[in-house]
C-alpha cells in the first residue's frame, strides 16, 4: 500500500487573495535584480548571497504569516530563508513558502542562459516536505492525454508516447537533460531513439517550464535527477501553467532511506504526481536574471530597469507574463 502524503494538512480549503500574485512578482523581480547586478562577475557565492538577502527582505514586507519549508536549507546549514524561518507581517493567511532566489548560481556568474529567481506560496501542507536528496523527474506541457508519461516506462516508451500524442515522429523530440555523469546511460538511450538532447549545465526548474512552451523553447519533455525541492517548485509551476509530471526521490543510500523513513516517506521508492507534490490555491513567480527562453533576463537602461516575469495560480489556472519597468536608482 502507497505511503501517505508526509504531514499532510488539507491545502484545497484555503484561497489566496489575488493581489498577492503581484506582490509575489515584485519578490521575485527584486531578487532577480540584485543577482543580475552580478551577473558574468564569476563570483557565485555573491550573486547568491544578493538574491537571498533582498528575497528575504521582500518577503517580511508581504502580509502573510509565513513559514519556509522549502529553503536554502536546515538553520544550522543557512543564515537567512532557511525551512521552518518565519516570514512576512504575520498579519494575513498562514502560508507555506518554497523558494529558489538564484537558481543556476554557475549560469548567472558566467552569464550564461536561464538563471531564473523563484518563489512559491500556499496554504499550510501544500508542498510536498522533501528532504534535502536528489529526485528523479519526467515532465512535459498541458494539452495530452493523462498519464501518458511515467517514470517506470523507459525512454523509448515515454517518447514513443509523446511523439504519437503530437503527431510527430520521435526525431523531431527533443529532450532536456542535465549534463552529469549520471546520466550518461539516460543520454545514451535517449539519442538511441533518434530523439535529440539538448544538455543543460544547471536550471531544472526553468528546464521544466520550458517544456510547457515547445513552440517558443524547443524543449518537449523534460528528464533525469536534480534537485528535490527545485522538483516540488516545478510541480507548483505546472499546476498553474498545466502540464504532466512525475517525481521519485533518490534514495540509494542506507542513510538516505532513513532520512526518508524519519520525515515520515514510507516508500523511498514511491513516485509522486503534480498533484500530491504541490496541493491546493497555489501562487508562483519566476523572473528571468539572465537571457534564456521563455524568460528574458534583466536589462538594465540609464534610468530604467526592465524585468521578465511568469505568475501563476494554480486554483483558476491563471498565467500571466508580466513585463515590469522599475525605475534604476543606482546609476549605471
Amino acid at each position: 500500500m502507497a505511503s501517505k502524503r508526509p504531514h499532510m494538512i488539507p491545502a484545497g480549503e484555503v484561497n489566496l487573495d489575488r493581489t498577492l500574485a503581484f506582490e509575489l512578482a515584485h519578490v521575485s523581480d527584486s531578487a532577480a535584480i540584485a543577482a543580475a547586478r552580478l551577473r558574468g562577475h564569476g563570483d557565485e557565492r555573491a550573486a547568491d548571497e544578493a538574491a537571498c538577502t533582498t528575497m528575504r527582505a521582500e518577503l517580511l514586507t508581504l502580509a502573510i504569516d509565513g513559514t519556509v519549508v522549502l529553503g536554502e536549507g536546515e538553520r544550522h546549514q543557512a543564515s537567512q530563508l532557511y525551512t521552518g524561518e518565519k516570514l512576512g507581517t504575520r498579519k494575513g493567511p498562514r502560508v507555506d513558502i518554497a523558494l529558489e532566489p538564484l537558481e543556476g548560481t554557475t549560469l548567472c556568474a558566467k552569464g550564461l542562459a536561464n538563471a531564473i529567481s523563484v518563489v512559491a506560496i500556499g496554504p499550510e501542507g501544500c508542498f510536498l516536505p522533501v528532504p534535502d536528496m536528489y529526485m528523479d523527474k519526467i515532465a512535459i506541457g498541458p494539452g495530452y492525454p493523462e498519464g501518458l508519461i511515467d517514470l517506470d516506462y523507459s525512454p523509448a516508451r515515454n517518447l514513443k508516447a509523446l511523439s504519437e500524442a503530437k503527431g510527430i515522429p520521435v526525431s523531431a523530440l527533443t529532450a532536456c537533460i542535465l549534463d552529469r555523469p549520471r546520466h550518461a546511460q539516460l543520454i545514451e538511450e535517449v539519442r538511441a531513439t533518434g530523439a535529440s538532447v539538448r544538455l543543460i549545465g544547471d536550471g531544472d526548474i526553468a528546464a521544466i517550464i520550458q517544456t510547457t512552451a515547445p513552440e517558443t523553447t524547443g524543449i518537449d519533455i523534460y528528464l533525469g535527477m536534480g534537485g528535490a525541492r527545485q522538483g516540488i517548485l516545478a510541480a507548483a509551476a505546472l499546476r498553474g501553467i498545466g502540464g504532466q509530471m512525475q517525481g521519485r526521490l533518490v534514495a540509494d543510500r542506507p542513510e538516505l532511506i532513513d532520512q526518508l523513513r524519519k520525515a515520515g516517506f514510507g516508500n523511498p521508492r514511491r513516485k509522486y504526481d503534480l498533484s500530491e507534490m504541490a496541493v491546493g490555491d497555489i501562487l508562483f513567480a519566476a523572473t528571468g536574471i539572465t537571457d534564456g527562453k521563455p524568460l528574458k533576463g534583466v536589462k538594465f537602461g540609464t534610468t530604467t530597469i526592465t524585468t521578465h516575469t511568469l505568475v501563476t495560480r494554480s486554483s483558476t489556472r491563471t498565467v500571466r507574463w508580466i513585463k515590469t519597468r522599475h525605475a534604476n536608482q543606482i546609476q549605471i
